[in-house]
């Protein structure tokens, strides 16, 4: 599936990128990083992986159902489950993806900011992000003008890439160095490979960073104690209570029911005036009666 325009400038990059994986040094390079990937893979399992990157799949070593494969373009598509569409805009959803690897390209496009912030956005919560990356201090990064094409935008540290990854909530859970040689020769040699891998030496050509969505903790908030307690007031159920003192005459002591007082509380506030004449008319009915 493609959604956005082909890039003709990423497509030879793409392409550049291919023959060096193809050639003796790509190979010997792909699979010492393949075998410090290695020991990551088995911890981590769900139903979708993602490779960004021009080398041959190595996230299907993971316990993952589905490993996704990339390309900007048709042309460049070499697998069945092939993601085509660019970098910097994946047409997948959010946190939709269980691992996202990111193989050596932030090296060759022009927006990597983009590119990470996407692959951030698509990882799982309970996912990893995998970068493999050029270190800029090792017997190829000393000098750009060696830097293996399409491989030509500036190489960044690990420490570098920490501040990035802070950028779009990630942080660092490790970082393995691979790719042992000594200036000057061809990466293959087993023994130098071992030593360094074992003392994790930061003088190799490669470099793995794992990273994992920063956790933020939330401090649980205490309620406060209901305003009313466990009795309620004759307000609350509704009864009125004759709060408003009496006048003069002859009404010192109220003898009325609840309701009564109510209803003889609700004329008072409507009429004021004819509190006294209320008052005289009572008292001439009971002397009538008398």
């Amino acid at each position: 599936m493609s959604i956005s325009p082909p890039d003709q400038s990423l497509q030879a990059a793409v392409r550049q990128g291919r023959r060096f994986w193809a050639s003796p040094p790509g190979q010997a390079l792909w699979r010492a990083e393949r075998a410090c990937l290695g020991p990551h893979c088995e911890q981590h399992r769900g139903m979708v992986s993602l490779q960004l990157g021009m080398a041959p799949l190595m996230s299907d070593m993971c316990p993952i159902r589905h490993s996704l494969d990339w390309a900007p373009s048709t042309e460049l598509v070499r697998t069945e489950n092939c993601l085509v569409c660019l970098p910097g805009s994946l047409p997948l959803a959010d946190d939709s993806v269980d691992l996202v690897l990111l193989h050596h390209l932030l090296e060759a496009v022009d927006q990597p900011h983009h590119v990470l912030q996407e692959a951030a956005r698509v990882t799982r919560g309970d996912g990893r992000l995998v970068i493999f990356g050029w270190h800029p201090f090792g017997p190829t990064g000393l000098r750009r003008r060696y830097h293996p094409a399409p491989w030509q935008h500036q190489w960044r540290t690990p420490a570098r890439l920490r501040d990035w990854l802070t950028f779009v909530d990630f942080e660092i859970e490790r970082v393995d160095y691979c790719g042992f040689r000594l200036p000057g020769r061809a990466l293959g040699s087993d023994r130098l490979e071992t030593l360094g891998r074992r003392y994790n030496l930061p003088l190799s050509s490669a470099y793995l960073v794992v990273a994992s969505r920063r956790s933020i903790p939330v401090q649980p908030i205490k309620l406060r104690d209901p305003v009313l307690g466990g009795g309620k007031s004759g307000a609350w159920l509704g009864l009125a209570r004759e709060t408003r003192p009496t006048g003069h005459h002859g009404c010192q002591k109220s003898h009325r029911t609840p309701i009564q007082a109510a209803g003889c509380m609700a004329v008072d506030a409507a009429a004021p005036g004819t509190e006294g004449e209320s008052c005289r008319s009572s008292k001439r009915e009971s002397l009538v009666e008398t």
